[in-house]
């Protein structure tokens, strides 16, 4: 019989609560996964203003952050994640997180973050040992949770509490590290003698997510095609040799899909809801989608487009070929915001482009589901892709996902290639080169599919019929955890 795990997990954000992109939906949905299954999973997290005050919980205890010079004091809350009865941890401090957003407003990032984020790890550590229950393993997520391994095997390696205890460190985004001026070093709680270029040194600057790499017991991904691209030179965003060190333990695992959440047969946001077996409620979708973004009701194809509007995401690309793609009987919407100058760009494409596009330039959960129910495609034009949700989502609702071929696209996305005649099995369009002619051909390859309404819907239903499920994912992380603990 499997031992039962007892997994902290922490987050610098959670749906429903705070969240920004989708690490907030990982970090709610493998942990319900994991409890499903029976493990002791529990989810901390820093308690910003943005966390309603009926999700906040009882204060439990006092916490602090112990630095060479001065003691920082916080408390710790004890709540449970919306909707379930998983215990859920709140780091709290309202000078470093009773602010207006978590991590900065605009386009600029708080100064202080790395003092912010080291103070919820060195708390947290200091928290958790008076709640009475000790974790087997620590599940750490992106650079805000990077301090946590680098303690626990410096400052707490011969701790009686925690010196046992095992890490975790997942990679949502290489891109992002923490890193910053070493002239803030002294605000993280490290020790001097670790900043040399085997820990936590890089380039002169500090890089906190360089530490966890190099101290973390296991390191993942959120697909297995980015643990390998991350080990190059293009990919590695400067940390492909410490990465090719730990190349035995770092592991690719593709996230899922929470389908009580993303399934258009009980989704509450869309106009008809409709399943594989009956597809009408996704016309009266595409219908009231072209309706909401001002475009006529035609039959043409739509693509959709849920983004961050962000050169990692291709917008750029997507902008540039825009005058050559629209040249085709097609329908283009995109959902997003992000950087100003793209916002511009696409408002003004608008005005040329009256019939054929429609931009909302914001952000809101039910008109993202609207979007990729309407959809004949859902466009992913990324020039990097740690994972993607929005494909999975896509091919759940019978939107045909057209994607740049990298990362978890590759791994999730099987193209169709018309000469090897394997529309029984693909689910999607992918190109490769990161240019606006590749883009645009494969945009015209999905008008070519979408005027062929055999094999239209043969995609669309292999998209359909595939299960990206968290219990799976759920089971490669924890034949990992056993990995780390020496369970195998």
């Amino acid at each position: 019989m499997e031992k039962t795990l007892r997994i902290l997990f922490v987050t610098s954000e959670l749906t429903p609560l705070v969240s920004t992109g989708g690490l907030a939906e990982v970090a709610a949905a493998l942990p319900r996964a994991l409890h499903a299954q029976g493990h002791d999973v529990r989810v901390a997290m820093p308690c910003y203003q943005q966390i309603s005050e009926a999700y906040r919980g009882e204060q439990y205890c006092l916490c602090q952050a112990d630095y060479d010079d001065r003691t920082v004091h916080g408390a710790l809350r004890c709540s449970v994640i919306p909707d379930t009865d998983i215990p859920l941890y709140l780091v709290e401090h309202e000078g470093y997180f009773g602010r207006e957003a978590p991590y900065g407003t605009g386009a600029y990032e708080y100064e202080d973050n790395a003092e912010r984020f080291c103070f919820f790890c060195l708390a947290l550590l200091h928290a958790i040992p008076q709640t009475g229950w000790k974790p087997d393993i620590i599940h750490c997520h992106d650079w805000h949770t990077a301090a946590i391994p680098t303690h626990l095997k410096t400052r707490y390696r011969d701790d009686p509490y925690w010196g046992t205890v095992k890490t975790l460190f997942t990679i949502h985004n290489l891109a992002y590290q923490g890193r910053y001026d070493a002239s803030l070093y002294g605000h993280t709680g490290f020790p001097r003698e670790l900043f040399h270029t085997d820990a936590l040194k890089y380039k002169g600057d500090m890089n906190l997510m360089k530490g966890a790499l190099t101290f973390s017991d296991k390191l993942s991904t959120v697909s297995p095609r980015y643990a390998q691209e991350i080990q190059t030179l293009e990919y590695g965003a400067g940390l492909h040799d410490v990465l090719s060190t730990r190349s035995t333990d770092l592991h690719g695992i593709l996230n899922g899909v929470d389908y009580d959440i993303w399934n258009p047969k009980i989704d509450p946001h869309i106009a008809a809801n409709y399943d594989q077996s009956n597809l009408r409620g996704k016309d009266i979708c595409k219908a009231t989608l072209q309706k909401m973004f001002g475009l006529p009701v035609a039959d043409v194809p739509l693509f959709g487009i849920v983004s961050r509007l962000h050169w990692q995401k291709g917008i750029d690309l997507l902008v540039t070929a825009l005058k050559d793609f629209m040249q085709n009987d097609l329908q283009l919407i995109i959902l997003g915001t992000g950087d100003p100058t793209l916002e511009d760009k696409l408002r003004s494409e608008t005005k040329k482009f009256p019939e054929k596009l429609g931009v909302y330039i914001g952000f809101d959960s039910p008109r993202s589901h609207a979007v990729q129910a309407g959809s004949d495609f859902f466009l992913m034009p990324s020039r990097y892709e740690p994972c993607g949700l929005g494909q999975l989502y896509a091919m759940a609702y019978g939107s045909i996902p057209l994607v740049r071929r990298t990362g978890g696209l590759v791994d999730s996305v099987h193209h169709y290639h018309p000469l090897f005649e394997n529309s029984t099995e693909a689910t999607g369009i992918a190109f490769l080169p990161m240019t606006h002619q590749a883009l645009t051909r494969s945009i015209q390859e999905a008008v070519t599919i979408y005027k062929n309404k055999t094999l239209f819907q043969q995609l669309r239903s292999n998209g359909m019929k595939q299960r990206y499920s968290w219990k799976r994912a759920s089971n490669e992380y924890i034949a990992l955890y056993n990995t780390a603990l020496g369970r195998e």
